[in-house]
């Protein structure tokens, strides 16, 4: 494999930093950054991640993107407390080496973090030249290891890795709504608020929150942030920690399965290709619901209203990632070609809501 043009951006289509502030900052701390220039990871919509070598070892350092953020995103804080606790009793979570919060020397808090090689697929099965039944167990062997890494962070008891405060676990779910709420309203910036949009948020404020367990929760768990290795598809590293949170275990269940493509469904979630779970082999939505609920106790009877919450959830992350490039901020360009995607996800979520007249009860 190509690795430059596979795994990073040309130099031409990097967000530089500030790299000769970086190598001060971090000689203040005692290490030394080389001088071969940082290589911009290509994928992702969000935070900025590049990976350079410090002190003779190749390292990766996160940061927000360039311009403004929603409130509460890209918190790099956030997830270096959470790759702290994790990593000394979890292998697959990366450790930390670094967190800067001074603004003054790349412009926002960044962190730099161990870093793990590894495969990471996103909305196509890589080709291996497997035969059809091949592809059919690599299906249903992501698919297993999917359900089983999410059970396994779920089942981390936050106590006793000094992580029982974290997140304010109380109101997780009402949390959810009214923030996700004020993000739509921030990405529509003055428009007039979609009728889907009002079908979604005054559904999901009249129904009763669930009171379910408190876990550890990822908050954005899906396949290409589960590094793989290329031979076998065991599991090297779980990355993208900057959402981690404390809460209802459903909720991040249903962000899993909002990114769970299936063969009969609409345009707009094939677009999203996010995961190759509409491939052979891989399980149905319920299939993977009810392969958590048989791996961890756990009653998912009302997980429709985790479903519409997080579909709501994924929705906005769009729209909010087509305001920035409006306002000509810099955006992965991969995002030009999903323009409307946020529109069309606000109008799937209205329609499986089951107050409308096409609601219905799969997830």
């Amino acid at each position: 494999m190509n690795e430059q043009a596979e795994l990073f951006r040309a130099p031409a289509a990097t967000t530089q930093q500030d790299w000769d502030a970086l190598g001060r900052y971090l000689a203040r701390l005692g290490h030394v950054l080389s001088d071969a220039p940082p290589q911009q990871f290509a994928g992702g919509f969000g935070n900025l991640n590049y990976a350079l070598t410090i002190d003779e070892t190749r390292w990766v350092l996160r940061r927000p993107p360039m311009g403004p953020i929603p409130p509460g995103a890209n918190d790099m804080l956030r997830e270096h407390r959470m790759l702290s606790a994790l990593s000394p009793v979890w292998p697959l979570v990366p450790k930390p080496l670094v967190l800067c919060e001074d603004p003054d020397v790349l412009g926002r808090p960044f962190l730099i973090m161990e870093y793990r090689p590894g495969l990471s697929i996103g909305g196509t099965l890589p080709d291996y030249g497997l035969h059809a039944q091949d592809e059919r167990e690599a299906g249903r062997h992501l698919s297993r290891l999917l359900i089983d890494t999410l059970a396994h962070l779920h089942g981390i008891d936050p106590q006793t890795v000094g992580l029982g405060a974290f997140g304010k676990p109380d109101g997780f779910l009402d949390r959810a709504i009214a923030g996700w709420s004020k993000r739509a309203d921030l990405a529509l910036d003055g428009k007039e608020m979609p009728a889907a949009l009002t079908t979604v948020v005054d559904w999901l404020r009249s129904e009763p929150t669930p009171r379910g367990d408190l876990t550890l929760l990822h908050n954005d768990f899906k396949l290409d942030n589960l590094l793989l290795d290329e031979t076998d598809l065991t599991p090297l590293a779980l990355v993208d920690w900057d959402m981690g949170s404390h809460g209802d275990p459903l909720f991040d269940l249903a962000t899993l399965l909002s990114y769970w493509t299936e063969p009969g469904d609409p345009d707009c979630l094939h677009r999203l290709s996010q995961m190759p779970t509409a491939a052979r082999g891989f399980w149905s939505r319920d299939e993977a619901a009810a392969a958590y609920a048989a791996t961890t106790g756990r009653d998912i009877s009302n997980l429709m209203f985790y479903r519409v919450l997080t579909l709501f959830k994924l929705a906005v992350v769009f729209l909010q990632l087509e305001a920035r490039a409006d306002r000509g901020e810099p955006v992965n360009p991969k995002i030009h070609a999903l323009r409307g995607l946020g529109m069309d996800l606000l109008d799937y979520t209205a329609a499986i809501t089951p107050q409308t007249k096409h609601g219905h009860g799969k997830v």
